[in-house]
């Protein structure tokens, strides 16, 4: 039996198994396996790992998304996390060419997966309070939103969560430096029902400007501003 003859559920089931590529390579031998690469049931879930990943043409985005997951591990993308201030000019050349990479594909998501249930944001150092608040908006049905290592999230994404997360159960904020203690007590306050977790988070040594130290003070736990 020739694999065209398989019926579509089967199709979509030996789909399931391929990673993108290899979805994409097998849907360019026939029409009618590039209408089950096409099917938007194929496209349930997306996991990307390097910022290449967002700009090929090997999946789909549409309404049938509901998990993504965006999580940047390799030394050359942890660049990007580092203060700009202190970045020498090869950083900043590398954050440059990719620097709205992630941020216009949570755009596109915004405009075209509007039943996401959960999103998964790590070493993301571009994404920026605007996009949490877009996502927010633009898909009431986010039970999960997990960020990790996003240096530019601050209170703003948090303030967003209360207002427009109705939907929330669970707000991941770890390594996300620029968040403050004070900015959680009010999720905490106003969102009892999302569990809340920042590892690392409130307690850290947020961005500071050129010109400007944070130290701790002399027999003080406290930070104080030089």
């Amino acid at each position: 039996m020739h694999i065209t003859q398989l019926n579509r559920e089967c199709l979509l089931h030996l789909f399931s198994f391929l990673d993108r590529n290899s979805r994409k390579n097998l849907a360019k031998t026939c029409h009618k396996l590039l209408e089950v690469f096409q099917d938007p049931l194929l496209w349930s879930l997306l996991n990307f790992h390097s910022p290449v990943e967002l700009k090929k043409d090997n999946f789909l985005l549409g309404p049938a998304l509901k998990h993504l997951s965006i999580c940047w591990y390799s030394e050359r993308v942890k660049v990007c996390n580092i203060e700009d201030w202190m970045k020498n000019s090869f950083q900043k050349d590398f954050c440059k060419r990719h620097e709205n990479t992630v941020s216009d594909f949570l755009l596109d998501v915004c405009n075209r997966c509007p039943n996401l249930l959960s999103l998964t944001l790590s070493g993301c150092g571009h994404v920026t309070d605007d996009c949490i608040l877009q996502l927010l908006k633009n898909c009431p049905n986010l039970k999960s939103l997990k960020l990790e290592n996003c240096v530019q999230i601050t209170d703003h994404t948090l303030e967003a969560v209360t207002l427009h997360g109705a939907s929330l159960r669970t707000l991941h904020v770890d390594f996300c430096r620029n968040v403050t203690q004070a900015g959680l007590e009010r999720v905490r306050a106003k969102c009892p029902s999302v569990m809340l977790r920042a590892e690392r988070s409130a307690n850290m040594i947020p961005d500071s400007k050129p010109g400007k130290k944070l130290m701790l003070a002399k027999g003080s736990r406290k930070l104080v501003q030089l």
